[in-house]
């Protein structure tokens, strides 16, 4: 799958799963996603958020040290899943 269009799928999860009120196309790819000048997310949206991409992309984060790395921004989101499904062979 393009690069891109992970990001997309990536951005379009977390305005549906965590009913944000913007699109996915004002989210860019390096915008903080938790914490002041960025989305705002919150530790209950970040709880949320990991559940989604369980679902989404079958990929898990296994504790909150990974979480605060991968979860920063799409960027870091896509990076994390990447890794990931290579890792698992796929």
């Amino acid at each position: 799958m393009p690069e891109p269009d992970l990001r997309t799928r990536i951005k379009e999860m977390l305005v549906k799963n965590l009913m944000l009120q913007t699109t996915a196309d004002q989210i860019g790819d390096d915008l903080p996603l938790f914490g002041p000048g960025g989305l705002g997310l919150d530790s209950i949206d970040a709880l949320e958020l990991v559940v989604s991409m369980e679902k989404t992309f079958g990929v898990g984060v296994p504790n909150s040290e990974v979480a605060s790395t991968a979860l920063r921004s799409v960027n870091t989101i896509h990076d994390y899943i990447v890794e990931k499904q290579q890792g698992a062979g796929g």
